[in-house]
C-alpha cells in the first residue's frame, strides 16, 4: 500500500499544479484588457486544459484508492501573490501578464519533471498519461513564450 500512497502523493502534486494553472489563467484573463481578446481566449483554453488534466489525474488517484487533492500548491499561492505585487508596480499590461504566465508554465514543467523523476512506482499507463500532459503543457508554455517574445519585439 505504501507504493500506492507514494504514487497518490505524486499525482496529487500534479492535481495541485493544475489547480494553480486554473486559478492563474482565470486571474490572467481578468488582468487582460478587453482589447486583448486573443489572450483571453488562450487563457480560457489553458484553464480548460488544466481542468481536464486535473480530472484525469483525480480519476487515477481514486482508482489507486487515494483521496484526490482539491487545493493548490503553497508555491502556487506564493506565485499568485507575486503576480499581485508585480501588478502593483508594473500595471496590468500585456507584457507583465504574459511574463507571469510564463513563470507559472515553468513551474508546471518542473512539477511534471519531478513527478516523472520521482521514486514512486508508476505504471506504464500512468507514466504515459503524465508524459502526454507534460508534452501538451510544454506546447502551452511555448505559446505563452511566443506571445511574450512577439510583444517584447513590438515594444
Amino acid at each position: 500500500m505504501a507504493t500506492n500512497d507514494n504514487l497518490v502523493g505524486v499525482l496529487n502534486d500534479l492535481i495541485r499544479i493544475n489547480n494553480d494553472r486554473i486559478e492563474g489563467y482565470e486571474k490572467a484573463s481578468k488582468e487582460a484588457k478587453d482589447i486583448d481578446v486573443d489572450l483571453k481566449a488562450i487563457f480560457s483554453r489553458m484553464a480548460d486544459e488544466s481542468r481536464q488534466y486535473a480530472a484525469e489525474l483525480t480519476q487515477e488517484v481514486v482508482k489507486l484508492g487515494g483521496d484526490p487533492a482539491t487545493g493548490t500548491t503553497s508555491s502556487g499561492k506564493i506565485y499568485r501573490a507575486w503576480m499581485d505585487v508585480k501588478a502593483t508596480f508594473t500595471g496590468h499590461d500585456r507584457q507583465s501578464v504574459l511574463a507571469s504566465c510564463e513563470f507559472g508554465e515553468d513551474a508546471a514543467q518542473k512539477a511534471y519533471n519531478s513527478a516523472l523523476e520521482s521514486d514512486a512506482e508508476i505504471s506504464a499507463d500512468i507514466r504515459q498519461l503524465i508524459t502526454n500532459q507534460k508534452s501538451s503543457l510544454k506546447t502551452s508554455h511555448d505559446v505563452i513564450k511566443k506571445y511574450r517574445d512577439m510583444h517584447a519585439a513590438v515594444n
